[in-house]
């Protein structure tokens, strides 16, 4: 299955994939078209008749994108001097680690910038992300996916704790605070992510979920 994703607005320049095929589009043209209902609840559910890697791997795509996005228009505020360390809030830090090597002590942005780079290798690995269709998603395809997510929540946790007044100056609280409700519908939907990755957003992701509608 071929995705596409866009160019990273930040640092490296990351390199967009091929169209979606035919048998991949419809289900990004559904998801589309159902958060449109602003539903969230009901969008992320898994359509009658698909395949739950398939629908899991178009979303880990998107989510992807919409958090490379997100991440882009602040970028400018997030700085070695001013996010020296890789942060969501006083009792939360992140050390990066690919999962092979020793965790390591680094900025915010590089933090960042070496989790994009880890995300979007996945992404473009066909042996992960099948590039044609009908060819089986490897056995632990759903594992690699809850990986990615769990470190794609931290760029969101740190954009709310370190950047939120940047996010408000611009004007892109709505489409933020969507985004993560969105993802937070989806990681629960499937049980992507434990309770416990969410606690530097837990306050918010409670009264978040609990505005949306039933």
């Amino acid at each position: 299955m071929n995705f596409l994703f866009g160019k990273s607005s930040y640092q490296k320049t990351f390199k967009p994939k091929k169209n979606l095929p035919d048998g991949a589009q419809h289900l990004k043209d559904y998801a589309e078209a159902t958060l449109g209902s602003g539903n969230l609840g009901l969008a992320v559910k898994l359509p009658d008749g698909e395949d739950l890697c398939e629908w899991v791997a178009v979303n880990t795509v998107d989510f992807y994108n919409q958090i490379n996005m997100l991440y882009g228009t602040i970028q400018d505020y997030c700085t070695e001097e001013s996010c020296s360390i890789m942060t969501a809030g006083p009792k939360y830090e992140y050390h990066w680690s690919d999962g092979t090597s020793k965790p390591i002590k680094c900025s915010a942005p590089r933090y960042i910038d070496l989790l994009m780079t880890w995300v979007q290798d996945q992404l473009e690995d066909d042996k992960m992300f099948p590039d044609k269709i009908g060819v089986a998603f490897p056995k632990n395809f759903l594992s690699i996916c809850k990986n990615i997510l769990k470190k794609l929540f931290r760029v969101y946790a740190h954009i709310y704790h370190c950047h939120f007044n940047n996010v408000i100056d611009l004007g892109e609280e709505p489409h933020l605070n969507t985004s993560l409700k969105h993802f937070v519908y989806f990681c629960n939907e499937f049980r992507l992510i434990e309770e416990k990755q969410y606690a530097p957003l837990k306050d918010l992701i409670d009264k978040l979920i609990n505005k949306e509608p039933k």
